[in-house]
Formats: structure tokens, sequence, C-alpha cells
């Protein structure tokens, strides 16, 4: 209203014998400014790596779109780094400490090289972004190349991409899942995972096993990968099919047959929460138990992809887990996966515990 004003005068003065003021100066200046700023903005964001190729970091908003396709490419760049580091042998292999089940808890050149590129591609096209991942190392984003925003597949399934503030979103990433079957050449359970979450809830997920050169991914409302079409689970068959982790398979074994008294239980050990929720939505197993604490870079990917194909994924209350980089990283309350029959399988575990 006061620049209007003050304008309005100098107008009305005419544009001969005009004697402007040092207000007036200030307010040409200003005017010019921003009609500069206004004009210049879109090459000025693009210079500066803002543009269209680099996302929308100018407005500090993004478009799942694009975290979504920088997620799948830079998981499948991540994962092949991992199998190379296995193939040569290259592991350089530390150890974290142990697990709360008391199992070695590994550390290996390949957990921290897939670290660095998904986590450094992220910072680099995403600055604003809230990035958790399971390892941790100071970061320097100089020189590091942007990942592709735009992937084909992920255009083929989009029906609305609006842009959202980047406080609302999370992305956890989980740069080697089943670490310790790594070691060992157990490298059918090996992923590379990452997820979005728009406050709280997983919206996009991405699970790549690299050893199977196979990509899994959903977004929530709009499509999945090629590698999941079809995918429905199965329907229970005389014999309840149940796959929990390696580390604790006998404790969960006895869990799920006083549970599930009524059936012939079968019970699957495997490593890597990744690999567990692909074989529940494959069909191959009915349920997905863990009855322990479990970190949330290892199963946001998966409850993404589940929500996507009609499949549910909750801790042993029924609580839907919470993605928020504002909560704690631990989920203590136990998972629990499938296609078909959650709350039946659910109280039946809660029961028994």
């Amino acid at each position: 209203y006061y620049i209007t004003n003050n304008l309005r005068e100098m107008a009305i003065r005419g544009p001969a014998g005009v004697s402007i003021s040092n207000t007036g100066i200030l307010l040409i200046c200003v005017c010019v400014l921003m009609l500069f700023v206004y004009t210049f903005r879109g090459s000025i964001s693009e210079s500066a790596g803002y543009g269209s190729d680099y996302g929308s970091k100018y407005d500090r908003e993004y478009k799942v779109s694009e975290v979504l396709s920088a997620a799948i490419y830079l998981s499948e760049k991540a994962g092949r780094l991992v199998k190379d580091i296995r193939e040569q042998d290259a592991l350089q292999e530390q150890s974290k400490g142990e697990t709360k089940e008391g199992v070695n808890d590994p550390l290996t050149e390949g957990d921290l090289m897939s670290h660095r590129i998904l986590v450094k591609g992220f910072m680099k096209a995403f600055p604003a972004l809230n990035l958790v991942s399971e390892e941790h190392e100071e970061e320097s984003i100089e020189g590091v190349v942007p990942p592709n925003l735009y992937h084909p597949d992920v255009q083929k399934v989009l029906k609305s991409d609006p842009y959202i503030a980047a406080e609302d979103i999370t992305v956890w990433v989980d740069p080697l899942d089943a670490t310790k079957e790594y070691t060992e050449r157990l490298t059918q359970y090996v992923t590379v995972m990452a997820c979005v979450a728009v406050k709280g809830v997983p919206v996009a997920g991405v699970i790549r096993k690299p050893f199977d050169d196979k990509t899994y991914w959903a977004w929530v409302g709009h499509g999945v990968s090629d590698t999941l079409q079809g995918l429905h689970g199965s329907e229970e068959g005389d014999a309840l099919e149940v796959i929990v982790s390696l580390s604790h398979k006998g404790e969960v074994e006895g869990i799920a047959k006083k549970a599930f008294a009524a059936k012939e239980v079968h019970i699957t050990g495997a490593g890597g929460a990744g690999y567990k929720v692909v074989e529940v939505i494959k069909g191959t197993e009915d349920v997905y138990v863990h009855t322990t604490l479990i970190k949330k870079w290892d199963i946001c990917a998966g409850d993404a992809i589940l929500r996507e194909i009609g499949g549910t994924q909750t801790d042993l209350r029924g609580d839907e887990i919470n993605y928020s980089h504002e909560l704690d990283p631990k989920n203590e309350h136990g998972l629990i996966a499938t296609m078909h029959d959650h709350e039946k399988y659910r109280e039946a575990l809660a029961a028994s515990l």
C-alpha cells in the first residue's frame, strides 16, 4: 500500500519538472530490483543447481515422483557396488558390536560405499530433505553427480504429483540389509532399500536385490514396478508358512507353533527384512514375524510396497508404524507382515507372547 501510493504521487506531478525525493528514488530502485529477480528467477535457480533437472530445491518443496526416481537409480547404483565388493572379496569387515540377541553385527566396505552413494546422492538432489540411514559418516557432496530425477516407469504410473514441503518428507535408507549373511556369502538375502515417508506415512518404497538383479518398488495410490505385477501373496494352504529371522528362529518357532496350534506350521529362517517381505508378497510365505526390536530403515520400504499391493504390516500390538524422522528409529514392539488374514494372525501371535 505504501509503495503504491508513493508511486501514484510521483505520477501525478507529470513528466516535466519532476522533483523526486530520496524516498522516491529508493522505491524505484526496489521496484527495479524486484522486477529483475522475478524475471531471472528461473535462470538463477537453474545455474545454482536448483532447476528442474535437480528437483525443486529453490522453494524447498519436492515431488514424490522425483524422490522415488532418485531412490530407484541410487539403490541400483549402490547395489552394483555392493555386488562388486563381495565378488572381489574386498569387504574389509569390522564389527559394530553385538545385537540384542548376542549376534555379531558386522560392518563392511559394502555397507559404507552403498551408504555414501545413497546419502550423498539424496543430499545433492534434495538438500532440505530429512534423511535417516543405518550408517553414519561426515558427508561432503562436493563433486557428487546428482541422480536422475525422471524414471520412465515411475512416469507411467503417475496420477498426480503435487509439491510437498521438504519438512514433511523423510527418506529412510538401509544401504545393505543382511550384512552378516553378506559376509557369509548368503547373498540371496542381501538387499539395498530406500523409503519415502510423508508425515510419517510410507508412500513409496524400493527394495533392490543386487545378486538377483531385481528391483521391487511401489508408489502408494499410483502403481508398482514390473517385478511386482501379478504378485498378491497366496491363500493359506494346509500348512501355515512363517518366515522369521535366522538369528532367533528357535524362539519364534515356539511362539508360532503355540499361536497356530490348530494348523501345521512350517518355520523358515532367513536373513534381511527386505528379503522376508518379498517372500510374503511372492506367496512363498504366509506371515513374516519379528518379535523383538527392529529398526525402521529395515522395514519402511516393505511397508510402503505392502500398502500398495493390498498387504498389511503393523507392530504386534496392531499399530501402524510412524516413520517420521522426529521419532525414535527403533520399533520396539515387534512386527507382522501379511498379504491376507492379518488381524487373525496378529491376534493369535499376541495371545501367545
